[in-house]
């Protein structure tokens, strides 16, 4: 199962890649519920693709039992709550990876020892394995790094892999 925080579901739906991402997830997609509600308030472009996610049941909303360990998880690594939702679904399964971007979240991810992914770790695989081509690749690359907190190196070493270099 792959769990959801608010940065990696809207980066991937803002380039056109969660549904085909959602499509190919072995073991399903879920959204705590503080993310639910992070996504689909206020205008994003991307609303329509994550009501429609949601409302056909391809990202299932998950309601968290331990709101303790959910504020616990806030407070010493320094997240918000649809962050720390995802992390304390996560860790209540043993196949889960959660899909982050968050800077903090990822640091959390490491130290409680849970798989992680990020929109640009979709994205690279996503043309390793032929769902999309480099050229698109390129293009989805580009829009992620106008609209994510990248560092150059990443970018850099996105673009390199995402053309077949090392």
């Amino acid at each position: 199962m792959v769990v959801f925080d608010a940065s990696t579901l809207i980066l991937l739906s803002r380039i056109d890649l969660l549904d085909e991402f959602v499509a190919r997830v072995h073991g399903g997609v879920a959204i705590p519920e503080a993310v639910r509600t992070e996504v689909l308030c206020g205008e994003r472009e991307e609303m329509k693709t994550l009501i429609s996610s949601i409302e056909e049941q391809r990202i299932a909303v998950v309601k968290v039992k331990d709101s303790a360990l959910t504020r616990k998880l806030m407070t010493d690594f320094s997240i918000d709550a649809g962050e720390a939702e995802a992390l304390s679904l996560a860790l209540g399964k043993n196949d889960a990876i959660v899909a982050t971007d968050d800077r903090n979240a990822i640091r959390a991810c490491k130290a409680l020892k849970l798989e992680f992914i990020t929109a640009i770790a979709v994205l690279v695989r996503s043309v390793e394995k032929g769902i999309i081509e480099k050229e698109e690749g390129l293009i989805k690359l580009q829009k992620l790094q106008s609209i994510g907190r990248y560092g150059k190196t990443i970018i850099e070493d996105a673009r390199k892999l995402i053309q077949g270099g090392k």
